[in-house]
């Protein structure tokens, strides 16, 4: 056997008995036995409740806010577009600049505070309903389910021969997930070049490098995800799964199964009585299984695969009903209300612990503090920069002279007209151009030199402020600098 034929397999010796047991015997007997478990392909069974209701609620909203948000028009503009050439980010009536990082920031910390919260008063609610895996992978299965059938007709037709038939829904569906994948693509790429001149770019086969390369690349990590890796991206790569146990506490509201109630499982009709069997409420029809996005059995308890989703509920109580039994066998519920059989009342006061209203806390408090800082926030803004090219200088007059650079920003989508002074020493006045117009959402760059007479300050460095006013609006900015006086 080639190295090659032996690689991922493991030689177990099965040692022979008796006197006859010669080493060449020993691998003549040997056992092969493979290191790896090969992937099995999941068919998740279609399913309707509850949870599978407000799943779809998520998903349509989430989509039409991401392929309807590049359309929409602010102005004489796309409502939100991130122009990276031209370094302005443009959300509704706000326009930003690579200063306001601080907003990113914000928007970075609002996120992990959600998830925190989230997570330790329901588990993984992002992962089940809003995660973008789980949103295409639940538009794709849709997709196969309404060309390929239900999943056991699924599972017929990738066990069956190739025929005109398995070829045409085949290709349907890969024609489908291609379609929805590049306009994702084709949709993200908008969102940093206007979607209307992208479409007539892509019409005309006039694609940019960058903007070809970055719809193919996003619409293909879709068609792969969603329509391949599925699972595979919650259970190996995403790193939530891993984290999560460090979240989770016993008054965690996450899918559950009631054990006592249910074990121990068997079949049954619908009229035999359970009691009289010796049998829990679970049939082990295996539903819960069947409908799982990532293959597990909730019966195991909580593993880290599971994504809270919420399938298993739906389609164990739809069993529960008909055999006239209560519902609530897989539930949303916490440990310890398990344990101690608490009632729905009891199990929310529980999950609204110490740990939940802090978060909540600082979570308002850093959202208020964001929308403060916006709305108060001044609409332009302004570097200083001394020219290095040109030092303290004395000039006509007995002056002492500084130069410096000042880049204005409007970041309203109006003209502004602005005043430049500077304070900070006695007599010291601007001895250039004061007032400067700046186009909307533009940058301009203002060559400012102030004058100082000669016995004004000592020699060194003093602190000065440049004083910037927008007559328009009525705001203004106080920058500092320093002026040099020479020796």
């Amino acid at each position: 056997m080639s190295e090659a034929e032996i690689k991922g397999q493991k030689i177990i010796p099965i040692v022979a008995q008796g006197p006859a047991a010669t080493p060449q015997a020993v691998v003549d007997d040997a056992e092969m036995v493979s290191l790896y478990e090969a992937h099995k392909k999941i068919y998740p069974r279609s399913v309707s409740g509850l949870f599978s209701r407000w799943r779809w609620v998520f998903v349509w909203l989430t989509q039409l806010v991401f392929y309807g948000l590049p359309w929409l028009e602010w102005g004489q503009r796309q409502a939100v577009l991130f122009d990276l050439g031209a370094r302005r980010f443009y959300i509704f009536g706000l326009v930003l600049y690579p200063q306001d990082f601080i907003y990113l920031t914000g928007l970075l910390v609002i996120s992990a505070l959600s998830l925190f919260l989230f997570t330790a008063v329901a588990g993984r609610l992002w992962c089940g309903y809003a995660c973008p895996q789980t949103v295409y992978t639940e538009i794709f299965l849709w997709i196969e389910h309404r060309i390929e059938g239900d999943r056991s007709a699924r599972m017929r037709l990738d066990a069956g021969p190739w025929s005109l038939n398995k070829i045409a829904r085949k290709g349907g569906k890969q024609l489908a997930w291609l379609a929805v994948a590049f306009w994702t693509g084709f949709t993200f790429v908008g969102y940093f070049t206007p979607i209307r001149e992208l479409g007539l770019e892509f019409t005309q086969w006039r694609l940019s490098g960058w903007e070809t390369f970055w719809v193919f690349f996003y619409g293909f990590a879709t068609y792969g995800n969603a329509g391949y890796m599925r699972e595979q991206v919650c259970k190996y790569m995403c790193p939530y799964a891993r984290f999560q146990s460090a979240m989770f506490d016993k008054d965690t509201l996450i899918v559950t199964y009631d054990t006592e109630r249910g074990e121990p499982r068997g079949a049954r009709s619908r009229k035999a009585d359970p009691a009289a069997l010796k049998l829990g409420a679970c049939v082990d029809c295996s539903l819960c299984v069947q409908v799982c996005p990532t293959g597990i059995d909730i019966r195991k308890g909580l593993q880290y695969e599971c994504i809270g989703c919420g399938a298993c509920a739906d389609v164990c109580d739809t069993v529960m009903d008909k055999m006239g039994y209560a519902r609530g066998l897989v539930k949303y519920s916490t440990q310890n209300a398990i344990r101690n059989k608490w009632t729905r009342a009891e199990t929310w006061r529980h999950v609204l612990r110490p740990r939940v209203l802090i978060y909540t806390g600082i979570l308002a408090a850093v959202c208020v503090a964001m929308l403060a800082s916006l709305a108060l926030r001044t609409p332009f803004k302004v570097d200083v920069v001394r020219d290095r090219g040109v030092l303290a200088r004395i000039v006509s007059g007995g002056m002492i002279e500084n130069v410096y650079r000042l880049q204005i920003m409007n970041a309203t989508e109006q003209p502004q007209e602005f005043h430049v002074s500077a304070s900070g020493l006695p007599g010291l006045k601007v001895a250039s151009e004061d007032e400067v117009i700046v186009e909307p959402t533009q940058a301009h760059w203002l060559v400012v030199r102030l004058q100082l007479p000669y016995e004004g300050a000592s020699s060194g460095t003093h602190p000065i402020h440049f004083d910037i006013a927008a007559r328009n609006i009525g705001a203004q900015v106080h920058e500092k600098s320093v002026f040099l006086v020479p020796r």
